[in-house]
């Protein structure tokens, strides 16, 4: 039996839970609602991260644009995908959303900018 100890952050409770896998069966302890529970499973099954970065910006006042995936993407390829966003130039104007990398690091999420410049 393989156990692992997170702190739930979907809400401000922030509980303290044990997570047994034993095979393919997960055993939860310690949340307090339903949400921890989705949490935890997702987490020690397939966890997720929203990613945020910078990169660089031609002809505009500041030399970096601030960007995040869409939604969140499979943890195991965000090395990959800020190997990706390392190479990335735009050129100035850019807006607050638009698109900047299609399918970044094969993940099918776009990376998208969060600041009009």
């Amino acid at each position: 039996m393989n156990n692992n100890e997170m702190i739930c952050i979907v809400c401000p409770m922030g509980c303290h839970m044990t997570i047994s896998r034993e095979e393919s069966i997960l055993k939860i302890e310690g949340n307090q609602c339903d949400r921890g529970k989705k949490y935890a499973t997702d987490e020690m099954t397939n966890p997720l991260r929203t990613v945020t970065s910078s990169i660089r910006i031609f002809g505009a006042s500041i030399t970096r644009l601030p960007v995040k995936t869409e939604k969140p993407v499979p943890k195991d390829k965000m090395f990959a995908l800020m190997t990706e966003l390392k190479k990335v130039q735009v050129h100035a104007p850019v807006k607050t959303g638009d698109i900047i990398l299609n399918n970044a690091a094969n993940t099918g999420v776009n990376i998208i900018s969060t600041k009009s410049i």
